[in-house]
């Protein structure tokens, strides 16, 4: 197994006019066509495109685990110079886990439950390198010390459910690095995770790919992270690849109309809700076997030519003068790529109205027996603390903050589904906080409504389309006769732009972002008024993400909802909110406008938040500030400030005060709120975290 006849100046890995089909009793189909890469030692290769395109299965063809169904119908993947297609398994075990390692999007997919983390961790080079119990241990607490666990004896002795995500995500990346391969494949590794969790594993990946020299081939739809992460890119549509190059030039010079599809769709500093919307790329990604002759981007393509584009298989043609840049596109010579984008009309502001909901000092907490099965103390996990704020009809409210912090516990007691410990919400000056959801006049119920992160949780697998939006105007007791029902179903149809025969369709047959409009009319059935959208566009791909944000926009305009939007992703909140509130460990810590929250001064917690956004721009700078530890439990917040464990700012307050008090409320000017001990002197002398370059 010796890789002598390997010479360093050649690819690592070397793909070549790949071919994979999955067989079905039906017939055969294309998953991935005609597709070629390399990576050099050391670099690290991105692989980008929407879900569908073939990426994971690339990345299991390179490990060759495609399943029953799978086959490599043509082409070859070189490793090191050999070709792994023609490997028996007993080679290609060998290879695998300690050549070639794999880090999959879900970490408890790839970690035993059974086990502890030191014996998991362990096992690999005992299994791959005869190495000695001893040492092998010795090695693990080392790696586990390498990905910046805290603590690593305890994390040895620890199981996986005792970890948080981000952790268990650093021990799966730290049993990859057990022996050192030479080629690191990471699928999606932290689509799972919070950007300030995200942002510590992006540096730890970049630093441990320097300190070991791996080469890597990191798979993702984030355009930002890529820019963070890798050195080249291969942009991916249908199966095949359609432009590849060093990340830098394809994203200042992209040369094929896909790329530059994906760029307008994704929310970059300067978009606009209303001066500069997003573009979605219209229709929808081609199945495998209706692809269509010639060019596959062809019918979604604003440059497509009949008879040319569509006449022939179109091959990869390459950019003069780049670094080994090359575009899929028969007319890359003749688009204008500098050319400014058609102005779009832009679109009337919403008008903010009254106040339609009010919270005043809020609480929720919850009740935890310590014991296995209920004995023990009870527990009080304070999910949410004097929570007070108001939002306006027409408004958009975005409150964001990582897992844990109490968003959707706020949701579900907004819903009903929970009830409030102590507190007022005033739902169209209705006492709302002690009233269940059974409880609820039929009104209150439809007035506020949820459209959830999981399009696929929330829809009836065995009912149609139309059939479950007439549901709820049954439930919501909207039309008289069974005639008015069916036509406002297919009213609300239009409203989420589904073709009116989508009606019969069951939702096997809808893609994510068809699924997510079918929630969104069902939201809207009764009228709605208030809607919280709990992540609603985190599970799409970011061109569905512009069409489905442009059309929960375009629905607040027309019925002057007011849109509460729970999320993550503050380059999608900045897009579209109009006021912010940031949370953490059950505390509002900052609130104000987004023009407010996005520039100093800002909470010490939203300024790591800010900066570990990935923004997909060359020109942005960024300030990395990268949270140490996870958010404490609510079970047993820290004294004093919820953030102090983590903050940088703190050495800022004199006489230990951030440890004993918990911070006032500071009110700055317009209306802007931050609850924090820091003075004004050092709130006004932070710098922006977010910076565009001078041209």
């Amino acid at each position: 197994m010796s890789d002598t006849t390997w010479d360093p100046s050649k690819p690592i890995l070397e793909i070549e006019n790949l071919s994979i089909s999955f067989f079905t009793r039906m017939r055969e189909i294309p998953a991935v066509m005609d597709f070629s890469c390399s990576v050099m030692a050391g670099e690290s290769m991105g692989l980008v495109g929407e879900s569908g395109c073939g990426k994971s299965t690339v990345a299991l063809a390179v490990m060759r685990d495609l399943g029953k169904n799978g086959r490599i119908v043509g082409g070859s993947i070189k490793f090191k110079g050999r070709d792994l297609t023609h490997m028996t398994e007993e080679e290609l075990r060998h290879i695998r886990g300690s050549e070639i390692a794999m880090i999959y999007q879900e970490p408890m997919a790839s970690l035993n439950p059974a086990m502890k983390i030191g014996a998991q961790l362990a096992e690999v080079p005992m299994i791959h390198q005869g190495m000695a119990k001893e040492q092998a241990w010795a090695l693990a607490r080392q790696i586990v010390a390498d990905v910046r666990l805290p603590d690593p004896d305890r994390m040895l002795q620890s199981y996986p459910h005792q970890l948080s995500g981000g952790q268990q995500q650093r021990i799966v990346i730290a049993m990859a690095l057990m022996s050192k391969p030479a080629l690191l494949i990471l699928d999606e590794p932290t689509t799972a995770l919070d950007v300030t969790v995200e942002a510590g594993i992006v540096d730890l990946v970049k630093a441990l790919g320097e300190k070991y020299g791996t080469s890597m081939l990191f798979i993702s739809h984030n355009l930002g992270l890529i820019l963070d992460v890798c050195d080249r890119l291969c942009v991916m549509y249908s199966g095949e690849a359609v432009e590849t190059g060093n990340v830098v030039e394809v994203f200042d010079k992209m040369r094929h109309p896909y790329t530059q599809a994906l760029f307008r769709s994704i929310p970059l500093p300067g978009a606009d809700k209303n001066s500069h919307p997003l573009v979605a790329i219209p229709g929808n990604f081609p199945l495998p076997h209706e692809r269509p002759k010639g060019c596959n981007f062809g019918p979604r393509c604003d440059y497509f030519q009949d008879g040319r584009c569509n006449a022939a298989d179109v091959p990869m043609f390459t950019v003069p003068g780049d670094d080994r840049h090359a575009s899929r596109c028969i007319k890359w010579t003749e688009i204008d790529w500098n050319a400014p984008m058609a102005v779009r009309a832009s679109k009337p502001k919403t008008p903010i109205g009254e106040v339609v909901l009010k919270m005043e000092d809020l609480r929720k907490y919850y009740s935890v027996s310590s014991g296995a099965f209920g004995g023990g103390t009870a527990k009080v996990v304070k999910a949410n603390e004097t929570l007070s704020f108001e939002a306006r009809e027409g408004e958009t409210l975005a409150i964001v903050g990582e897992s844990g912090c109490g968003k959707s516990t706020f949701a579900k007691v907004l819903m009903g589904l929970e009830t409030a410990t102590s507190g007022s919400i005033l739902l169209f000056d209705e006492n709302v906080q002690s009233t269940p959801i059974q409880q609820r006049n039929t009104d209150t119920v439809s007035s506020v409504q949820m459209v959830f992160q999981n399009p696929f949780d929330t829809l009836n697998p065995s009912m149609n389309v139309g059939r479950q939006i007439i549901r709820a105007l049954e439930i919501f007791k909207q039309g008289k006769s069974d005639e008015e029902r069916q036509a406002r179903m297919l009213e609300l149809l239009d409203l989420v732009k589904l073709p009116r025969a989508f009606a019969e369709r069951m939702p096997r047959q809808l893609s994510g972002g068809q699924k997510q409009r079918v929630g969104i009319a069902r939201a809207f059935a009764g009228g709605a008024k208030v809607v919280v959208a709990d992540e609603p566009v985190s599970a799409l791909d970011v061109s569905v993400q512009a069409a489905v944000t442009d059309l929960l926009m375009d629905i607040q305009r027309e019925n002057k909802t007011t849109l509460l939007f729970i999320s993550h992703d503050l380059s999608i909140v900045r897009y579209l909110s109009d006021r912010v509130m940031v949370m953490y460990l059950g505390h509002v810590v900052e609130m104000g406008t987004t023009d407010q929250v996005f520039q100093p001064p800002y909470h010490p917690y939203t300024e790591a938040l800010l900066s570990a956004v990935p923004i997909a721009d060359t020109k942005v700078i960024r300030k990395r500030i990268v949270l140490d530890g996870d958010i404490p439990s609510a079970m047993n917040p820290p004294p004093g400030c919820p953030f102090q464990t983590r903050c940088r700012w703190k050495s800022q307050v004199p006489g230990g005060l951030c440890d004993r008090e918990m911070p006032p409320v500071q009110m700055l000017e317009d209306g802007h709120q931050v609850k924090c001990h820091l003075s004004a002197d050092v709130l006004a002398s932070m710098e922006p975290v977010i910076k565009i370059a001078a041209e």
